[in-house]
């Protein structure tokens, strides 16, 4: 089904995978063959391909992420956007969610496109991954997006997700700077049985490749005979959830099918051929057969955690008890327990709801064939529900045109707008207990929206539109598409351009300067952030040993997202699905520190500090110590932490609490750990767990060791009466990134750069 291989690769042109090593003498003239390499290449400023400066072709932001975005571009002195910045709204869309906070930010974000000459797309028009595909992306360009599932690779567009801060750096004409990444090889044979989707390729996928990270921070390149035999729609689907395999970015070879779909779309200029060379070589390579891929089901509470239906149905009482067991660890805390073995009725899995959404799900492809598995019969007047979100209002009108919405509607499915919220848990949330099958993005705790914080749990499980809409006929019990008629023909589609030009905002290279900002009272300007200290004192205040951390317990999902624009009222919020007593231990360390900015002596606040500042007054080693010059701050220790959304609030809200560092065995994503840096914080890393909640770290010179990038810095744990020292690491960080930590922030390092 889906095979890995951990070797070098090349690819003849027209044929299949040789597998090679570092002695082939094709090997460093074949790295440069990939398609990757050579959009890479027309988009780096280096002049150095071993070390790039990538400028993107056109950025994109949702509502929880564009309103940060600008007010720190504002701070840092933006003018006018440099190049197309599509704002869209497609997260915050429920208005009535936290009073007018939702539509002041929508406001917000149309007076800054007049202002700074950006495109706006009101709510409820498209998701951000639909429009960006359906109007920017083209063949061999790159976009840079605040979300994590910015991915158009089938559509020949090299596509990354990033925090706001990337953005930030775009938008003010910098560089976003990587080592040049590896490349693997996904190479697809053979053709997908008759009612086996796109999810189910994507979640053969990512079972395969997430839990040993191998295609981590890589680039994910798509050829094979197997591309001929998928539409475009297919492609896509199978293409936005390479986010979940942990890859940097992806990129697919392009066809007829393709230049159809830039024909169809009204933009034929967009459509370039796109192959990698002759013997291209690849860094791994990924094989997946499509036609031995089954109808697949993600389980709680990841979309690595992946098992056929059919396996599901025949083990079901083992595979639930495993998974319950599995999810019971993660809310460890929490005062609910995970309940599946419950829903077993009959011998068969009782579903409680289905959702087919979002970038993934809501393609018009995805829900004709639902509306063809469904074929006309009702879903019943039961617990279960089936809500359609069509991505945009394009392919809802396209769907209504051809009949699909007026039979989903008899059947008694819900027909929704483009609306992103069941992919963070902001619509559709099931009851308590609830479980929920989706074609969307992600299962993570919580991301249905129940809070298991005030004891409600509800899960969800990932599926493709076809097997959701096999289940719904089925009465709500599991069924793969498989078994049922899977037998298919799409109608052609046909695309509504005027749609978008009747009520979108296009101000790309029309910037209005005397536009004035609208400023709705939910939105906040960041607060004040020191620049870092030559010595540094940490509080570690969270310890979390879980295997990974995603950033929805980092900074939940959901109804905060009304606070996304207050960045003290959404700080609020910080790890209080993983450790509620976070916020309030932040606050104390924070005010120690505001002590010492004042002249005060920090340690008069604390008893605590007083027996750290008397260990440290007994070490020779730092005789004479100005104790009063050490910054102080809180730190949180995570072994696996930011797996998940490309959100810069997962580490935004923990600086502006106070907190100066992450520990971490390794971090999950790329993203993440930019972020932090974006934020001022020091990545460390460190081996095994050596803290626990309290213990005060003491880093000497570390505004040394971040200026003459030293690779081991030696650090001090204060406990009780003694310090022990242990080896921390920051990991390469380029002079950018040297520069930002040491300013405080990025807004500190733009601000002090233009002085």
């Amino acid at each position: 089904m889906v095979k890995i291989h951990d070797s070098l690769f090349l690819l003849p042109e027209d044929g299949e995978p040789v597998k090679a090593s570092e002695n082939t003498p094709q090997i460093q003239a074949g790295r440069t063959k990939t398609m990757a390499y050579s959009i890479l290449k027309a988009h780096n400023t280096s002049g150095n391909m071993d070390a790039l400066k990538i400028k993107f072709d056109a950025l994109a932001s949702h509502d929880i992420t564009y309103v940060g975005i600008i007010q720190t571009a504002r701070a840092s002195g933006l003018e006018r956007f440099p190049l197309p910045y599509v704002l869209t709204n497609c997260h915050n869309s429920l208005c009535a969610v936290g009073g007018t906070i939702n539509e002041d930010d929508h406001m917000f974000g149309l007076s800054a496109a007049k202002k700074y000459g950006g495109v706006y797309v009101p709510a409820h028009m498209a998701v951000i991954h639909q429009y960006m595909r359906e109007e920017l992306a083209a063949c061999g360009r790159m976009i840079l997006g605040s979300d994590s599932h910015t991915r158009y690779g089938a559509l020949g567009t090299m596509a990354m997700g990033e925090g706001g801060p990337e953005l930030v750096k775009q938008l003010l004409k910098k560089t976003y700077d990587i080592d040049i990444p590896k490349v693997i090889a996904v190479y697809l044979t053979g053709e997908p049985a008759p009612g086996v989707g796109p999810q189910d390729v994507a979640l053969a996928l990512i079972g395969a490749t997430f839990p040993s990270g191998f295609v981590k921070n890589k680039v994910l390149e798509f050829t094979g005979p197997g591309i001929a035999k998928l539409s475009a729609d297919y492609r896509i689907g199978i293409d936005v959830m390479t986010t979940e395999t942990a890859c940097l970015s992806s990129i697919w070879q392009t066809d007829d099918v393709i230049e159809a779909y830039f024909a169809t779309h009204k933009r034929p200029d967009a459509y370039k051929k796109l192959k990698p060379g002759d013997m291209a070589c690849y860094d791994g390579l990924v094989t997946i057969d499509l036609s031995k891929i089954k109808p697949m089901i993600a389980m709680p509470f990841h979309p690595s955690n992946v098992y056929t239906i059919e396996e599901l149905n025949k083990n079901l009482d083992d595979i639930l008890h495993k998974v319950e067991a599995e999810g019971n660890a993660q809310l460890d805390g929490d005062a609910v327990s995970l309940s599946l073995r419950d829903k077993i009725v009959n011998g068969k899995l009782s579903v409680q709801q289905g959702v087919i959404a979002g970038c993934a799900g809501g393609t018009f492809e995805n829900i004709v064939y639902a509306n063809h598995m469904i074929n006309g019969r009702g879903i019943g007047s039961g617990e279960f529900s089936l809500s359609v979100y069509p991505a945009s209002q394009p392919v809802n009108l396209a769907l209504t045109d051809c009949g699909v919405v007026s039979k989903l509607m008899t059947s008694g499915v819900t027909l929704r707008t483009a609306f992103c919220g069941p992919c963070f848990g902001a619509g559709d949330v099931p009851a308590n207990n609830g479980f929920s099958i989706r074609h969307s993005t992600r299962n993570f705790q919580n991301r249905e929206g129940s809070k298991p914080q005030n004891g409600q749990i509800a899960s969800v499980a990932l599926m493709d539109a076809r097997s959701i809409a096999a289940t719904a006929v089925n009465g709500g019990f599991l069924t793969a598409a498989t078994d049922c008629d899977p037998s298919y023909a799409s109608p052609k589609y046909f695309y509504h351009k005027e749609i978008y030009e009747n009520r979108c905002y296009n101000g790309f290279e029309k910037p209005d300067t005397s536009a004035e900002l609208k400023l709705g009272p939910g939105i906040s300007d960041w607060p004040e952030i020191q620049p870092l200290t030559n010595d540094l004192l940490l509080k570690v205040i969270t310890v979390i040993t879980d295997p990974v951390t995603t950033t929805d317990e980092l900074i939940p999902s959901g109804e905060t997202s009304s606070f996304r624009s207050n960045p003290l009222g959404l700080a609020k919020f910080t790890l209080s699905r993983k450790d509620p007593s976070y916020v309030g231990e932040a606050a104390k360390v924070q005010e120690l520190e505001r002590a010492r900015l004042e002249g005060k002596n920090p340690a008069i606040l604390s008893r605590e500090l007083q027996n750290v500042f008397f260990i440290l007054g007994c070490m020779p080693e730092f005789d004479g110590q100005k104790l009063e010059d050490i910054g102080i701050g809180s730190a949180v220790f995570a072994v696996r932490p930011g797996d998940g959304s490309a959100r810069e609030q997962a580490a935004s809200c923990q600086r502006v609490l106070g907190t100066s560092a992450n520990f971490a065995n390794e971090y999950a994503t790329k993203r993440y750990r930019s972020n932090l840096i974006n934020w001022g914080m020091l990545p460390f890393l460190c081996e095994g767990v050596p803290f626990k909640k309290g213990d005060y770290v003491f880093v000497p010179d570390i505004l040394s060791a971040v200026k003459d990038s030293a690779k081991d810095i030696p650090a001090y744990i204060l406990n009780g009466s003694e310090a022990r020292q242990i080896p921390l690491r920051l990991g390469e960080l380029t002079d950018d990134e040297r520069r930002i930590i040491i300013a405080g922030c990025l807004i500190n390092y733009y601000r002090d750069s233009s002085n």
